[in-house]
């Protein structure tokens, strides 16, 4: 618990976060890599180049100081961060070396408010968490029964093109051993040696359902933008694994875990890519309730960009109840099952909002507007969940 005499500092620390915040992670991660420039292989480059990393972590400080207090709204944020940092293999030698860091960051964009009792404050402040989180990565670490870092050699046994932009890569273990449990929902990460040397680790989650005698990721090709750069990773996947390569992977992980083995309504929403994680979903349903009541809702530009089409066919097959809605921003038109536009609460099947959980994953624009959508028409915020690609905003907290 943090001390008394630090609680106002922290305090006092809210607003010029919210001011600051983001100075600050700039000042911090250039400052952490002109001294560790290994350290660059453990964080995404490409969330460090489009800025999104920076930001995740203004508003994840921001959080923590505006929220200290508050247990219970912190805790699901701190079992996230578990999940990402155990997929990466992050030990507790990275924490005293981050907290150097952000703290001297701190100093530098504050300067003279920057005050000795002010950086005392942060540095405990910094220590709580930081032991909240060790303690959390080591029974992790214990129940997944893995040494931080490890991968695996997993065989690459198929490879289909999901949509324009998605491949799926469908893989078993390289020696024979068993599928490591997973459940829908979870991610594996998938480390990659760059032809520009960097060994870069990224996250997919597994899109198909367990017990299936395999593990299947589904990656979209990042093209570059006007702003972001290409996706190194992805289009190395894309343009390199065939059948029979190989792919070094972690043990799956992740806390976002849609409830499978009930039988109350379940809602699944998704836009883009953010469909990979609710067809494991919807595919275990299949397996194990065929007649539970199902909506499945997702967007996509237009149809070539809508992928894992053939599963949810295939779901259509096996579950009377499901319910499936598509939404598409172009040529909608020439598919008189598809809906045009944006997905809409009022335009969803309706559903009992106290008696189902609704689950969401997709690009971040996307789930903020649904969350305000189906808040707006009485969806208990209890009955919300999402998973984010990448870096969280955080925005529901802060």
């Amino acid at each position: 618990m943090l001390s008394a005499a630090s609680r106002p500092y922290i305090d006092a620390s809210v607003p010029v976060l919210r001011e600051h915040g983001l100075t600050i992670t700039k000042v911090f991660y250039q400052d952490l890599f002109d001294t560790y420039p290994h350290l660059r292989n453990t964080f995404n480059a490409g969330n460090q180049a489009n800025g999104a990393q920076q930001q995740s972590l203004a508003s994840a400080v921001f959080a923590y100081a505006a929220n200290i207090d508050n247990a219970a709204a912190l805790a699901p944020v701190i079992s996230r961060i578990v999940h990402k940092h155990v997929s990466l293999g992050i030990t507790a030698a990275y924490y005293p070396i981050v907290g150097h860091h952000l703290l001297k960051a701190i100093k530098t964009v504050l300067g003279n408010a920057a005050t000795p009792e002010l950086i005392a404050a942060w540095a405990e402040a910094y220590g709580l968490l930081a032991q909240a989180l060790i303690d959390e990565e080591n029974k992790l670490y214990a129940e997944a029964g893995i040494i931080p870092g490890a991968l695996f050699n997993m065989r690459v046994i198929a490879v289909s093109h999901e949509s324009e932009l998605v491949k799926s890569f469908t893989m078993v273990p390289m020696d024979g051993s068993a599928l490591p449990k997973f459940k829908p929902g979870q991610y594996v990460s998938v480390a990659v040696q760059l032809p520009n040397g960097m060994r870069q680790l990224r996250q997919y989650s597994l899109s198909d359902a367990p017990d299936r005698q395999h593990l299947r990721i589904s990656v979209k090709r990042e093209i570059a933008g006007t702003e972001t750069p290409a996706g190194a990773v992805s289009n190395w996947l894309h343009d390199n694994v065939e059948v029979g390569g190989l792919l070094q992977v972690s043990k799956p992980f992740g806390d976002f875990q849609p409830e499978t083995e009930g039988d109350e309504p379940i809602v699944l929403l998704s836009a883009g890519i953010g469909i990979t994680p609710m067809i494991s979903v919807l595919n275990r349903i299949a397996d194990v309730s065929p007649e539970r009541r199902v909506i499945f809702a997702h967007a996509s530009r237009r149809q070539d960009h809508h992928p894992h089409q053939a599963d949810l066919e295939k779901a259509k097959q096996k579950m009377p109840n499901l319910q499936s809605v598509t939404f598409y921003e172009e040529n909608a038109n020439a598919h008189p099952e598809v809906l045009s536009g944006r997905m809409q609460f009022r335009q969803l099947p309706q559903w009992d909002v106290d008696k189902a959980n609704i689950y969401m994953c997709g690009p971040l624009p996307f789930m903020q507007a649904q969350w305000a959508d189906l808040l707006a028409h009485g969806v208990p915020q209890q009955r919300l969940h999402r998973e984010v690609f990448g870096p969280d905003m955080l925005d529901h907290l802060i």
